[in-house]
């Protein structure tokens, strides 16, 4: 299970001129800031397995609520980006950032690949029985409903001020966790979406890099 109600979803490519950048700001300075914020609770990094997965990274941050990611804290770094955050996020491209709540989450723990499926969706429930399902296959760690505030998802602030490669956040997605990728590979067809009434799917699998939760030290 997730390890927390809301989360903050980040999908985006890097140029190669900033790729080694984006590493070492990423681990070093951007996730333990994060994670630090009350109520962040983990910060987690994956990268695509295969060229068809698109964009190249997706982050997670998993938070007690729904109204951390809306909150004063949050609001106070996004607007005072360290000088190192504005150099590494110029190599940014095609970024979809959604701050969503957990509509559930099901599963024992994290998994080493994670499935993201993008789409929209007027009745979210309706797949409630598909990822319930989903979350009883072989070697799934976790299953996860999220809809996202769209309108807070587009806030800009003085970390994205200016920058031109931010997209439109979907409105729902899905994630699935497990322990390899043949795990995930025949789990929520677009099939099964579309009959429950989804459009603009897009789905990628990822492989995770990193994890970073809270901790005494820093």
């Amino acid at each position: 299970m997730l390890a927390g109600e809301g989360v903050v979803a980040i999908w985006n490519g890097i140029t190669s001129e900033g790729r080694e950048e984006f590493y070492a700001w990423h681990m070093r300075e951007h996730m333990p800031e994060r994670v630090g914020i009350p109520g962040f609770r983990r910060g987690r990094r994956f990268i695509a397995v295969d060229t068809a997965t698109h964009p190249e990274f997706f982050t997670l941050y998993e938070t007690e609520t729904p109204q951390v990611v809306q909150g004063q804290d949050y609001a106070n770094r996004l607007n005072a980006p360290t000088p190192w955050t504005k150099t590494a996020t110029v190599g940014f491209c095609d970024t979809f950032r959604s701050l969503a709540r957990v509509i559930e989450s099901r599963g024992p723990g994290m998994g080493g690949l994670m499935l993201t499926v993008r789409f929209s969706i007027a009745e979210p429930a309706r797949l409630l029985p598909a990822l319930r399902a989903a979350a009883e296959a072989p070697r799934v760690c976790g299953a996860h409903l999220c809809a996202a505030d769209k309108a807070a998802s587009l806030v800009r602030t003085a970390e994205s001020e200016g920058r031109a490669d931010i997209q439109e956040p979907p409105s729902e997605f899905i994630m699935l966790e497990a322990t390899d990728a043949d795990a995930l590979a025949t789990l929520l067809p677009d099939t099964v979406l579309l009959a429950a009434g989804a459009d603009n799917i897009v789905r990628g699998t990822y492989r995770l890099e990193h994890v970073r939760g809270k901790t005494a030290w820093y």
